[in-house]
């Protein structure tokens, strides 16, 4: 894969695709401690066959943003989470996390680096940022590993689900996404790798992604595909489940203190898939969906409609337009949720 131009790249019409641009970060662990980090040209990982993420899956990764304001400098959202749940990850396979302050650094300096690939404010796209970080060691049998990789790549993006703001159909799932007190609440790969044959079959038959239900009683809502799941009763409530199986999402937890400053006195609860009746309005919420309106879900072949199958709630709205202009800068957040990206050279 040749290496992108910014020149040659609409940003006003961005899929959520991989393109390879000029720099990625890359930080390496052997002998017990972290060696320093550099930018690198190549996009290409070498490892040995035998290589401990290949066979045991001893792989952590994160998923944030950079985005591009409106007098031409550059936000992240909430870093800190991100640095902070991929070392709570890293710790679950037994990999050592890489330092939280070192990992924000790293973000900003391949973000200022591939500066000219940040989608220009009016387009509505930005910057994503896959950070992660894999075991490197040559093992045949199952244990950790002692090498290790950490890297960064960016590629602009647009909405991750098609039609942006437009509510979609989704359907429950026999599959199931996390065991309880399995890997849920750490984002590694295996999680996703497991999605991947129910989130095909949901679109084969005309949705757009899964609902995923307790693994213990297949009552409770997990899930949607891969983001948070949110529900807005009809006095105005926002609610979205409680399980020690769900990743804790730094979008779901954001939405939560707005949604307390908007009055609709947020709750993390468990909500069971006959509950639900009580909702005007559903969405998913995740850094990559942001806020992707529920039109309707189906279980056991009944279909229950929320506020629209053609149009977004007003409160999932509200929630949508505070959020981004905070991501974007037109609006002033909570303390220590916007950090700026110098871009002097």
């Amino acid at each position: 894969m040749s290496k992108a131009k910014a020149a040659d790249i609409d940003f006003n019409s961005l899929d959520f695709s991989y393109k390879d641009l000029p720099y990625r970060y890359q930080a390496e662990y052997h002998n017990g401690q972290w060696e320093p980090g550099e930018l690198t040209t190549d996009s290409n990982v070498q490892l040995s066959e035998a290589a401990v993420v290949l066979h045991y899956g001893q792989e952590v990764f994160e998923g944030l943003k950079a985005y591009r304001r409106k007098d031409g400098g550059v936000n992240l959202f909430r870093p800190d989470r991100n640095a902070k749940r991929m070392r709570q990850s890293a710790e679950r396979l037994l990999m050592p996390g890489y330092p939280e302050a070192d990992f924000i650094e790293a973000v900003k300096e391949v973000v200022k680096a591939n500066s000219d690939f940040i989608p220009p404010y009016e387009s509505g796209g930005s910057l994503y940022i896959r950070p992660f970080l894999i075991g490197t060691s040559p093992i045949v049998g199952v244990k950790p590993g002692n090498d290790f990789i950490f890297r960064i790549y960016v590629t602009p993006v647009g909405a991750y689900y098609p039609g942006g703001l437009r509510p979609t159909a989704f359907v429950t799932s026999e599959f199931d996404r996390a065991a309880h007190g399995g890997t849920g609440q750490a984002k590694v790969g295996g999680n996703y790798a497991a999605s991947m044959l129910p989130g095909e079959e949901a679109h084969r038959a005309g949705f757009s992604d899964v609902v995923y239900l307790d693994p213990r009683e297949h009552h409770y809502i997990e899930e949607l595909g891969s983001a948070n799941f949110f529900g807005i009763t009809k006095d105005g409530q926002f609610k979205t489940p409680k399980s020690p199986s769900i990743l804790p999402s730094i979008t779901k937890f954001s939405l939560l203190e707005l949604a307390e400053e908007m009055g609709m006195h947020p709750v993390e609860t468990p909500i069971g898939i006959d509950e639900l009746d009580q909702f005007e309005e559903a969405g998913a919420m995740g850094t990559a969906a942001v806020i992707s309106p529920v039109g309707s879900i189906t279980h056991q072949a009944k279909k229950h409609v929320f506020y629209s199958e053609t149009e977004v709630g007003p409160k999932t709205k509200a929630l949508y337009d505070r959020l981004t202009a905070i991501q974007y800068g037109d609006e002033k957040g909570p303390a220590g949720w916007v950090v700026d990206v110098p871009l002097d050279k």
